[in-house]
């Protein structure tokens, strides 16, 4: 006889998320709200995080937050446990992306996505389960990138960082075993947000609405194990495909479907509200999260 999965509640669970003003962040905060839990966003656009807990409701709260930063990250943690009770899910969602060749990358640029994608989620990770390991439970969420299993030309240091949380996550579920603390990874494709503005297209490929990440984050929550999340399904048959064809096959392959050109066929102008963004988002970085920043 089979046997039901037992899904959790998430009713007045305390869900933290980083980046959470716009794009993925927002609709997962929007999703976890949608099944009654209570949200913190945390985004170093203050105004944009409170605006975006604002427009939720819910009894959901916008906060401060530089994620390369741990003083700041401590701070955000205390604040939202303050307001609204223990964290139950920390969602390590802040991430940018600088696209083109590597060689052409400058050194603020690169250091900026590893501070950002990788410090991040190392900073969100280990506080989070400071606070979950005495309590016997949690579920922390990195959202990593199908970079983070398929490199891709024209985005070295970007996939470098989504490796590395995907390589981090693995190693943390053998760590965590037995305690009550689950861990889920999120490979989102290419994603409708700000982000993936101005990118190549790959044949058959085509960007997915940032909800259907959002409630996929909140489904896999549910569930209450680890999790590997593709975004969409099918993501993750193409990358357990790639993985065991030869090399030269899946070379092939990739030009077939103009996959090795997504990154390196760029339209700067169309991408240019959002490297603006990361820019001013930058400097706001070095002078502190509390900050004004220009609307996108």
């Amino acid at each position: 006889m089979r046997t039901r999965t037992t899904q959790l509640d998430l009713h007045r669970k305390v869900v933290a998320i980083t980046g959470g003003a716009r794009g993925i962040g927002l609709a997962t905060a929007n999703a976890f709200a949608q099944r009654g839990a209570l949200v913190a966003i945390g985004d170093l656009d203050a105004a944009g995080a409170r605006l975006a807990a604002e427009r939720i409701g819910r009894g959901a709260t916008g906060l401060a937050l530089d994620v390369t930063d741990r003083a700041s990250f401590e701070s955000f943690l205390n604040e939202l446990e303050h307001r609204l009770g223990p964290l139950h899910v920390m969602v390590n969602n802040a991430g940018i992306q600088h696209v083109g060749p590597f060689e052409d990358e400058n050194n603020v640029s690169t250091d900026i996505q590893v501070a950002v994608n990788l410090g991040g989620v190392l900073n969100g990770t280990q506080l989070a389960l400071a606070r979950m390991r005495p309590r016997g439970r949690g579920h922390i969420v990195n959202v990593a990138s199908i970079a983070g299993k398929i490199a891709s030309p024209g985005g070295a240091t970007y996939s470098a960082t989504k490796h590395a949380v995907v390589g981090l996550s693995e190693s943390l579920r053998g760590e965590l075993r037995g305690s009550g603390i689950a861990i889920s990874i999120v490979m989102p494709a290419i994603i409708a947000t700000e982000m993936a503005e101005g990118l190549g297209s790959a044949r058959g490929v085509r960007p997915v609405k940032p909800t259907v990440v959002g409630d996929a984050i909140a489904r896999a929550v549910l569930r209450g194990r680890d999790a590997d999340v593709y975004v969409p399904r099918h993501a993750g048959v193409i990358t357990t495909a790639m993985a065991v064809i030869p090399r030269r096959r899946r070379d092939a392959l990739q030009r077939l479907m103009r996959a090795d050109t997504v990154l390196l066929d760029i339209d700067q102008s169309a991408r240019a509200i959002y490297n603006t963004r990361v820019r001013a988002q930058d400097k706001l970085s070095r002078s502190g999260p509390n900050s004004a920043v220009p609307p996108p």
